[in-house]
């Protein structure tokens, strides 16, 4: 009886913990990607002649950051 509270009590700490690590590993995910990959794309984009694909994506890109920090600083 004992070790099957034992186990219940395992399962639930080590669940707990393994659905932190998922949150925690798609948080690290996003700020990767945005922080290093979306600008080495867009970069490499401009070099291989894609200007006009690279432009667009860095204005809206642009617009719903600004629109972003204008809606957080509005709510605080």
């Amino acid at each position: 009886m004992l070790t099957l509270l034992f186990i219940l009590g395992m399962i639930g700490i080590f669940g707990r913990l393994l659905g932190f690590a998922f949150q925690m590993t798609w948080g690290i995910f996003k700020v990767l990607l945005t922080l290093i990959f979306l600008p080495v794309l867009l970069i490499l984009m401009v070099i291989g002649g894609l200007i006009y694909i690279a432009l667009p994506i860095l204005a809206i890109i642009g617009i719903i950051s600004l629109v972003a920090t204008f809606d957080r600083e509005s709510a605080s």
